[in-house]
């Protein structure tokens, strides 16, 4: 039997691996159009692959996907975060969790899972081919392919693409060519840009805890909010860029958000930690008193920016007053204009219909012998090692080849 996988990247390697351990006889290769193979893993997470998430109840994790939960789920049953621990840890890779929950190697390095690959793939007797493209399958009637190479035609038995995701149409129209219904890509991680808002002066403040919502929408995120020199990222805002993906687009990126600094405690509760300061450091001056969980500097941003003076004290707080540092703590408005792809880890909505595709299998309904993994489907999780669960967990059921 011979195997083709397209794609050298995270979901592409698991998949070649699966296949040639599932079908140690068959012959499996893979293809990579550029010069490296595990290029995003490389530079994912830092440089240090943020491999999975310590999330081991399988409806849990799949809630971590703004598309793709529901199958996931059903996937997840055969490949989860315990078997990614497992796989890593057989072949001497150790893991370590962080208070967040995201787990990396102990090496903090994501070359050790780079060279783990590799090795895994000489030992197993894969084939590993770079700068070799394909541009185009032909299903043949009796259910091959023939794969039209940069110089050649090749014939294999089963097919499996790990693609990745495309930022553009055009970089899928070869799937649309074999019928496949195609949804249309747009970016998914990206932070908010603020162009000429003062709060970029901030850059590197973080405030823990937030709560930060897309005016005139449903959409919510919550977590750290950091001040970037370009506008807001952070778990926060990152994860309402994943939700409201499609959303965002087509307000073509033009929006407003509301943050609560305060991660949203009751009205009676904020406003009676004023009057308490009020009490109790009425003669200090606010930008000598902060009672918030939030940094100096943005406690002293914000009681600039609803026109307290550096000599304003606790004490001289009218009850017009008190509103608007209430309104600004847990509604605090900003213009978004624009988008910034978060770090190097371009993700997107879109791609392949998950209708196209059986998740027992990760076959095709059309063609029985085509397999997808990754996130050429129309799959994408929230940043905490997700994405790479889905990578490791789709590539490992396309690889049974069942």
């Amino acid at each position: 039997m011979k195997v083709a996988v397209i794609g050298g990247g995270a979901a592409g390697f698991f998949s070649a691996l699966s296949a040639k351990k599932h079908h140690p006889e068959a012959e499996v290769v893979l293809f990579e159009k550029s010069k490296k193979f595990l290029a995003k893993v490389k530079i994912s997470g830092g440089g240090r692959c943020n491999v999975t998430h310590h999330c081991f109840d399988n409806k849990k994790l799949a809630e971590h996907y703004p598309r793709g939960k529901n199958q996931l789920k059903k996937a997840f049953s055969q490949f989860a975060v315990q078997d990614t621990l497992d796989w890593f840890g057989a072949r001497g890779v150790e893991t370590y969790t962080l208070p967040d929950n995201c787990i990396f190697p102990k090496s903090d390095s994501s070359q050790t899972i780079i060279d783990t690959f590799m090795n895994e793939a000489l030992q197993l007797g894969v084939v590993l081919k770079t700068s070799c493209s394909v541009r185009k399958i032909t299903p043949q009637e009796e259910g091959t392919f023939v794969l039209s190479l940069d110089e050649e035609e090749v014939s294999f038995d089963k097919v499996i693409i790990t693609t990745g995701g495309s930022p553009k149409m055009s970089g899928l129209k070869w799937l649309q060519d074999l019928g496949l219904q195609i949804e249309t890509p747009v970016p998914s991680l990206f932070t908010f840009n603020m162009p000429n808002n003062p709060i970029r002066e901030l850059m590197g403040c973080v405030v823990e805890e937030t709560i930060v919502k897309v005016e005139g929408t449903k959409l919510v995120g919550d977590g750290p909010l950091l001040v970037t020199h370009w506008g807001k990222s952070g778990p926060a805002v990152l994860k309402l860029s994943a939700w409201g993906a499609r959303i965002l687009a087509d307000k073509n990126y033009q929006f407003a958000i509301l943050v609560n600094w305060l991660n949203n405690p009751s009205e009676e509760e904020v406003r009676g930690q004023i009057k308490k300061a009020i009490q109790e450091a009425g003669n200090k001056r606010l930008n000598k008193f902060n009672p918030f969980p939030i940094t100096n500097r943005i406690w002293n941003f914000l009681c600039e920016k609803i026109g307290f003076s550096e000599e304003t004290k606790w004490v001289d707080l009218s009850k017009k007053s008190v509103n608007r540092l209430f309104t600004v703590l847990t509604q605090d408005r900003y213009e978004v204009s624009g988008k910034t792809t978060f770090k190097e880890e371009f993700v997107t909505c879109g791609g392949v219909s998950l209708s196209e595709v059986n998740f027992k299998t990760m076959a095709t309904k059309k063609y029985p012998n085509l397999y997808f993994a990754g996130e050429v489907l129309d799959i994408d999780g929230i940043t905490g090692g997700f994405n790479f669960q889905a990578a490791w967990t789709t590539g490992f059921i396309a690889g049974k080849l069942n």
